[in-house]
């Protein structure tokens, strides 16, 4: 069941109430050609995983793709981010996953207001938390700022990675309104996330209401 939570969001972008969506909603939305980022996170996003497969579906969005996936530093992550959104002709939507949430969060501290869209976080990772994998670098601890664009946090209420209360506390303290999809892991190919057809409808539902 989709929960979205209305209490810090910026009600120029109001969230979906449902997740039905009306008859040639997403051909409309498609033919505004929205410009997006695919942010994966720590090892990158496989060939069975929903980032993947989206842009298989939308091959004019763009993958930003990192130098060291297995070892990340969060000066080289953010600068490849900086400089990939500093070559738009438009502002993208950011489409992040697990790591790539928190590099969101640290590219946003500063970056110019206007640059993006918006930011649609996916399972965002606790790298503050004991349990998260080691050979990052710089990511601790996860900016707790309000974010100066509109987000959504999606979120699982058993992500191995990040605890309820942890992904409530982001989506709190970064202004995003919060869609729970109940328990679905690190919503990823390994708890069957691979086309996860709602979540692309959640997706353009949101660059409708940013880019439109």
């Amino acid at each position: 069941m989709l929960e979205i939570s209305h209490e810090h969001l910026d009600f120029r972008y109001p969230p979906i109430a449902r997740l039905a969506i009306a008859p040639g909603f997403l051909s409309l939305v498609l033919s505004m050609n929205p410009l997006v980022f695919i942010l994966p996170g720590l090892w990158n996003s496989g060939p069975q995983h929903w980032q993947t497969q989206w842009q298989a579906r939308h091959p004019e969005w763009k993958r930003v793709l990192q130098r060291d996936w297995a070892t990340p530093d969060r000066a080289e992550w953010v600068e490849t981010l900086r400089l990939n959104v500093a070559a738009c002709r438009r502002p993208p939507v950011l489409v992040a996953h697990s790591l790539g949430c928190a590099l969101v969060a640290h590219w946003a501290c500063a970056a110019n207001r206007g640059a993006i869209a918006g930011a649609f976080l996916v399972a965002p990772s606790d790298v503050d938390a004991p349990s998260y994998p080691p050979g990052t670098t710089g990511f601790m601890p996860m900016p707790m700022h309000r974010l100066h664009f509109p987000s959504r946090v999606v979120a699982s209420r058993n992500d191995p990675y990040c605890s309820v209360a942890r992904a409530a506390a982001f989506g709190s303290a970064w202004g995003s309104d919060i869609a729970w999809v109940g328990e679905a892991g690190h919503i990823n190919a390994d708890t069957g996330f691979g086309p996860w057809p709602e979540g692309e409808r959640m997706l353009l539902d949101f660059c409708a209401r940013v880019q439109g």
